[in-house]
């Protein structure tokens, strides 16, 4: 056992691959909810210091992550736009130490994986899913945008114009288009889901995938012209602004944190996230979204 919380676990694997599962304790669900931050902060520190062949990231539950803890949203929406961009920062450096491990890492998805459970998901290499398997960023809906890193990855992964769609709808997506658009690698039955994991890390040591190739595209810049930039974000902010309305800012928002961030590195992406975030953290409208969501 390399790790053992209440919201997660990390076991090594025969093939001395790393196995973090979570199964938040007294939940029905896995949420990052401030102690699975906490104890997820703990393990991946661990995780750095262990020699092992890669990383493979599952849940013991019928859904991979939920989300966020919205219970909690009320009380830290209410904190100053310092200590919300305190927050934002601390958890996205332990996505970031994700994605920043030495090894190849792996997400199976099974049932649900929304909202950060998502932003999780794409900060590893891989993500096999069952076909079952539903995800996506429904923050638009709560008033929001992605703050875990969603907005900086999707466009570098799928291109701008499917990030576009994916954030400003806030919709559910099946597994068979997230293995169309490229959000999923493979999708397999799910007892199989872990020898699939475990297979694809060993051909990654073996040089037969590129995993760093991966991460390098995830952590610069976007690779648009000046013209192409125009033409993606621009007129996705005109038709969305228009099916959204005026008193629906998130959609438009998130779109213009993507084209903010779109030549900008990790690091300079994040913190234009995190600005939008706190704006919209802010408003009346957020506001009400939540409670309405948690009544």
């Amino acid at each position: 056992m390399i790790y053992q919380g209440k919201a997660l676990t990390v076991d090594l694997l025969p093939s001395r691959v790393a196995h973090l599962v979570f199964d938040l304790e007294g939940s029905s669900v896995n949420k990052f909810n401030q102690q699975t931050l906490e104890e997820l902060q703990a393990a991946v520190a661990k995780l750095q210091n262990t020699n092992i062949e890669g990383v493979i990231f599952s849940s013991a539950k019928s859904a991979f992550i939920v989300g966020a803890d919205i219970t909690e949203f009320i009380a830290k929406f209410s904190e100053s736009e310092d200590q919300i961009m305190d927050w934002l920062e601390g958890g996205n450096k332990i996505f970031n130490n994700i994605e920043d491990l030495p090894v190849p890492t792996v997400s199976l998805i099974n049932g649900f994986a929304l909202g950060g459970g998502f932003e999780m998901a794409i900060c590893t290499d891989y993500r096999i899913g069952t076909s079952g398997a539903v995800v996506g960023f429904p923050e638009v809906r709560l008033g929001i945008l992605p703050g875990f890193g969603g907005t900086v990855r999707m466009p570098r992964l799928i291109g701008a114009d499917n990030a576009n769609q994916w954030i400003s709808s806030g919709s559910h997506i099946k597994s068979q288009q997230a293995f169309e658009e490229g959000l999923l690698d493979a999708i397999v039955e799910e007892e199989k889901l872990l020898e699939a994991a475990v297979t694809l890390i060993q051909q990654c040591n073996e040089g037969k995938f590129d995993y760093k190739k991966i991460r390098q595209r995830k952590t610069s810049a976007l690779t648009l012209t000046p013209i192409e930039m125009n033409v993606a974000f621009d007129s996705a902010k005109g038709m969305v602004g228009r099916k959204a309305g005026i008193h629906y800012p998130a959609p438009v928002t998130a779109i213009q944190v993507m084209k903010n961030a779109a030549t900008l590195d990790r690091a300079g992406a994040l913190e234009a996230e995190h600005k939008g975030f706190v704006k919209l953290a802010k408003s009346k409208v957020a506001a009400n979204l939540v409670q309405m969501f948690l009544n």
